[in-house]
């Protein structure tokens, strides 16, 4: 059931070196809702979801992210807030050489004191849960495998697992399928929303492919040009309406090929990555 505010944005403001990225933008996202986050690149969409956790802070206006204000709280209640909202990164934030479930495992770093080497150092509970998670995003018998031997898709969904450890209240996903095929942007995409109407979580997701988000979200918010153009209801909506924030049917078209046009180079992104990522994925799990 949709319920009260997770997250709401009042006239929000934020530029970089002179240039205006956001201007103006106000949203409220409540409990249990799929929001879809389109809009051209550079309209503002990754920006939005960094101002959601801390990441960047707003110029003006003002940000509420499950009750704080990430721009008053403190370093120790930044990193608590920041616990309780996952964050899916299109290029995975695995380390390559480490099996799904410690990767996974990984996800629970922010509430362990000490740090932990080898599956076996987790405590025991977490690490069942761990294999529930992938279970739920259909990945239990690969729980140790390296995740440099496993596909975009599926490491996409390592990440999901991973994000799921944490107990979210709010998942932010930035293009997680990006760079994934039809087929496994699909799939990914199907697990985040079943999870969002099974645990009640709110997701925004960014995407490009205007097909996806008409299909799995619940509401279509549009940023272009760092302004809010368009916020309705999913069910309401056609794909020739969207691609028209894109200024033309074909600008969208070529995006929609872009970021669906294969799964090997995901495949491929290993511990090179993970090695930055994963420390990302650590610090902000």
């Amino acid at each position: 059931m949709i319920g009260a505010p997770v997250l709401r944005l009042s006239e929000v403001g934020k530029g970089f070196h002179g240039t205006t990225v956001l201007d103006g933008v106000s949203l409220d996202v409540p409990q249990g809702q799929f929001v879809a986050l389109v809009g051209p690149s550079g309209a503002g969409k990754s920006t939005l979801l960094r101002l959601v956790n801390g990441m960047h802070l707003p110029d003006n206006g003002t940000v509420r992210t499950l009750g704080e204000d990430p721009a008053a709280c403190s370093r120790s209640r930044l990193r608590a807030l920041r616990a309780r909202v996952g964050f899916v990164f299109q290029q995975f934030g695995l380390v390559g050489r480490l099996s799904a479930l410690e990767n996974v495992l990984m996800g629970s770093l922010a509430t362990l004191r000490l740090p932990r080497y080898g599956v076996m150092s987790y405590p025991r509970a977490l690490r069942i849960r761990a294999v529930e998670h992938l279970d739920r995003v259909g990945l239990a018998d690969r729980r140790f495998q390296r995740c440099d031997t496993l596909s975009g898709g599926q490491q996409q969904r390592v990440a999901v697992a991973r994000t799921l450890l944490q107990s979210p209240e709010l998942i932010l996903a930035d293009e997680p399928v990006a760079s994934l095929d039809p087929a496994a942007s699909t799939l990914v995409l199907e697990i985040l929303k079943r999870i969002s109407a099974e645990d009640g979580i709110s997701v925004v997701c960014s995407l490009h492919q205007v097909e996806l988000a008409l299909a799995t979200a619940d509401r279509v918010v549009a940023l272009r040009g760092g302004r809010l153009a368009l916020d309705e209801p999913a069910a309401g909506l056609t794909a020739e309406r969207l691609r028209e924030i894109y200024g033309t049917h074909d600008t969208a078209e070529a995006h929609d090929r872009r970021a669906g046009a294969h799964d090997g180079p995901a495949g491929a992104h290993d511990g090179r990555a993970g090695a930055h990522d994963g420390r990302a994925g650590a610090r902000d799990g």
